[in-house]
């Protein structure tokens, strides 16, 4: 659709939304802000416009990136006993995607918002969970105890469809027999992939991904789409295609027919986690979501993260890594120069960043894709109206919306009324190349994005927009690493797994999905590295 009339279709979605008998009655549009990444300053590292280095600084290693691969690397090194490192972070605070904000009624996320259990394999995810006080005892025993605080609170999720609420997302309200036939069989199909071991008795699919096992005929599945895997195995119900995509733009920021049929295995069958006190499929959350991880962490990291700092050569030098950053505050160019140095950044920075790179290893960076996605927080003054079935829940899911839903910021508070809220939503551009979805999420105003969400919402909350008090939307133009047909088993994501000189890769962009799990492992193991060499 194009832009014109994407945004004609929102203000008739909107009109309709505030018809009240025959009338329209629109209330104005809450205030709000437009937020986002700094994508000018990062833009202008294709022109490489930055003065020469005006001060040097000497450290045991710098850190680029101040995202959770950046911090989990970090908190690694501190544990072990380095201190004398740096983070560079390019945005005013640290987090990257796990990034939140805050406002008198509570703090709520600017992107990532729950981990899952993590399973036995996801070594470091565990201990640090455990450092944090979220896991209580042995991290690694067979069923961790979780706080109680952290677990997501009951009631979990919920659908909307066919004017009422269902508790789950799998379509029940309106399913066919045929329907519950095809999800049987999905699900069997699934478990048997959660079952499976390949070779060296290596879980099929697992977290974190690279302790998958590597099989021929489980690799296989990376050159086909979730969609064909779905045909193929004669799944074509509406509902359970519905809820296979709603998962992958959830996880990946990419529908079913963008999304590797391995990928989309591995969303179902890798989480296999249990606890001495939780249901399997239960979340960890915050009201802050996984901010919550990175407030913790940074309060522990301190001055040694530098934030605003845009980094804009790295260069192996030998004996040192050179690390020459632009402080966007003080108009002056530092190097940083350290025995290592983590590059914890987007790979798709890599061309632009590092000096002297490879053709191979630039090559191999410019086959990472990203899903551009919009999130919005909405303050309401009071929690909506509830139309029938399931009550309000932390997850709430429309169904055949543009969207994928919204968390409720205040739903881990133990209160005896309800009271003001903040809604968090989400909306994934895919089903479009990439730089479509980032020029549509530039191009439109807050007010348009802002009233598009207002007359989604409106479907199950007709009195959202009389709630509303205020409405702020950020913009990831870069969100998500995609994991594309061909991509998670490629030579190009795995091309960065082993140190260039000096330099060591940490993101989970190296897993080809984007993961808290994966973040983690890749900054640990990063850190595990360096320890080594040091």
């Amino acid at each position: 659709m194009r832009r014109r009339e994407f945004i004609a279709a929102l203000a008739a979605a909107a009109w309709a939304a505030g018809c009240r008998d025959g009338a329209a009655v629109v209330p104005a549009l809450p205030p709000g802000e437009l937020l986002g990444a700094s994508h000018g300053a990062g833009h202008r590292l294709r022109g490489r416009d930055f003065p020469a280095p005006a001060e040097t600084q000497d450290h045991q290693v710098v850190i680029v990136g101040g995202g959770v691969a950046g911090l989990a690397a970090a908190w690694r090194l501190l544990k072990a006993g380095i201190s004398d490192f740096r983070i560079l972070e390019l945005e005013a605070d640290a987090g990257g995607s796990a990034r939140f904000g805050t406002n008198t009624v509570s703090p709520y996320p600017w992107g990532a918002h729950y981990v899952t259990l993590p399973p036995p394999e996801a070594v470091h995810v565990r201990e640090l969970l455990a450092d944090l006080g979220v896991i209580a005892g042995n991290p690694l025993a067979v069923k961790p105890r979780y706080e109680e605080r952290y677990l997501c609170h009951d009631p979990q999720e919920r659908l909307y469809r066919n004017g009422m609420w269902q508790e789950g997302l799998l379509p029940e309200i309106a399913a066919r027999d045929e329907d519950r036939r095809q999800y049987r069989r999905f699900h069997e199909l699934m478990d048997g992939f959660k079952a499976r071991r390949g070779r060296g008795g290596r879980k099929a699919f697992a977290i974190p991904v690279a302790e998958s096992a590597p099989d021929p005929e489980l690799t296989a599945l990376d050159r086909m789409t979730m969609r064909e895997f779905l045909h193929a195995n004669g799944l074509d119900s509406e509902p359970l295609h519905w809820y296979v995509n709603h998962a992958c733009r959830d996880d990946f920021g990419a529908g079913l027919g963008e999304t590797s049929a391995w990928a989309g295995v591995h969303y179902f069958a890798s989480r296999d986690a249990d606890a001495e006190n939780a249901d399997p499929g239960t979340v960890l959350t915050w009201p802050e979501g996984n901010g919550w991880v990175v407030r913790q962490l940074a309060a522990r990291l301190g001055t040694r993260i530098v934030t605003r700092a845009a980094v804009h050569r790295v260069r192996d030098a030998g004996r040192r890594v050179e690390v020459d950053y632009f402080k966007l505050d003080e108009g002056r160019t530092v190097r940083a120069r350290a025995a290592r140095a983590i590059f914890a950044a987007p790979m798709f920075l890599v061309p632009y960043l590092l000096e002297g790179a490879p053709d191979a290893l630039v090559t191999a960076a410019r086959a990472f894709q990203y899903a551009p996605w919009l999130v919005a927080n909405l303050t309401l003054k009071a929690a909506p109206l509830e139309r029938a079935g399931a009550p309000l829940s932390w997850d709430n899911v429309i169904y055949d919306s543009p969207g994928i839903g919204y968390v409720v910021a205040t739903h881990q508070a133990l209160r005896t009324a309800p009271g003001p809220t903040v809604l968090t939503y989400y909306l994934p551009l895919s089903g479009q190349p990439p730089a479509a979805g980032r020029e549509r999420l530039l191009a439109a105003s807050r007010d348009e994005w802002a009233g598009a969400i207002l007359a989604d919402l409106a479907r199950p909350h007709p009195d959202i927009r009389d709630l509303a008090t205020r409405l702020d939307v950020f913009r990831w133009g870069h969100a998500m690493v995609r994991p594309v047909p061909g991509f998670v088993w490629s030579r190009a994501r795995t091309a960065f797994a082993a140190p260039h000189g000096r330099l060591h890769f940490a993101h989970s962009d190296l897993s080809g999905m984007s993961l808290f799990e994966e973040a983690v492992y890749w900054g640990a193991r990063a850190a595990e590295a360096v320890l080594k060499k040091l």
